[in-house]
């Protein structure tokens, strides 16, 4: 007996009966709270937490003695990472994942609270939010950047969180042991990627930039946790694309690349660059 399946962008027939073991999803509602129309949804709480407890460790880093900016520079700069973390991933996820679709309906675009948010985006938005803060308050601006990257990864597992329990942003067809049925991922066994992004993306980075940062030699070359995170990152996230289903209006590109895998690449690259380039002086 076969079975007709979804993989790779074409319909193939699966050699064998599929009674492939999975274990059960943990069903959460996404709407933590419901009052009327307003809602308290999982996904802005993994905002809120990444900005909020990002904010206290930046916090902690300024009243070390190594660092160049303090408190009221950190407590200022929470509504510049806001802004950027916001309107830089939204930006993103409309142009590089789904810009036909907002081209047709730009109203929309608005609408953040249906999720639709890119990594990729946010990160060139808080780029552009520390380069102008730290123009405005006459801050090292490499130095600034590389106690923000220590503090990225922790919006990331907050943010891979919410996205598990969103059941979005599912793996591919698997038959691991661990494997899970996301509703609305077929009747299928898959990858839990969403918590493998948030073991490599949030908690292993999150760990590797603070031992940096604790190794006097790094932490007083600038742009080197930075680089850090950005090579730290790519690669992680490179590494989960072989396990992640694509974004169905993506699909694969050539030769199986997917779009995460595509747009990691230059901050791969860009990454080493800084690493290598600090490094050396």
């Amino acid at each position: 007996m076969s079975r007709r399946l979804r993989w790779d962008g074409a319909d193939c027939y699966h050699p064998r009966m599929l009674t492939l073991p999975a274990i059960p999803f943990p069903v959460i509602d996404p709407i933590l709270l419901q009052i009327g129309p307003f809602a308290i949804r999982w996904y802005a709480l993994a905002y809120i937490a990444g900005l909020v407890l990002g904010w206290r460790y930046l916090l902690w880093f300024a009243r070390r003695d190594w660092t160049p900016f303090q408190d009221k520079d950190v407590d200022d700069f929470l509504v510049w990472a806001t802004l950027g973390v916001v309107l830089g991933g939204r930006t993103g996820y409309v142009l590089f994942y789904n810009f036909g679709y907002y081209l047709q309906n730009p109203g929309d675009i608005l609408m953040v609270w249906q999720g639709g948010m890119s990594f990729h985006g946010g990160l060139i938005g808080v780029v552009l939010a520390v380069v102008l803060f730290t123009r405005l308050r006459g801050i090292p601006t490499l130095s600034f950047g590389d106690y923000v990257a220590c503090v990225a990864p922790i919006g990331l597992f907050f943010g891979r969180i919410a996205n598990f329990i969103n059941a979005e942003l599912y793996g591919r067809v698997s038959d691991a042991p661990w494997a899970m049925v996301f509703p609305g991922g077929g009747p299928l066994p898959r990858h839990p990627s969403q918590l493998y992004e948030a073991l490599l993306e949030g908690a292993l980075l999150f760990l590797l930039l603070l031992l940096a940062s604790r190794t006097p030699r790094i932490r007083q070359t600038p742009g080197a946790m930075l680089g850090i995170l950005l090579a730290g990152y790519a690669a992680a996230r490179m590494f989960i694309e072989l396990f992640r289903e694509p974004d169905p209006q993506i699909g694969f590109l050539w030769s199986g690349i997917t779009m995460g895998q595509l747009l990691s690449l230059p901050m791969l690259l860009i990454g080493l660059w800084f690493f290598l380039r600090a490094y050396r002086r």
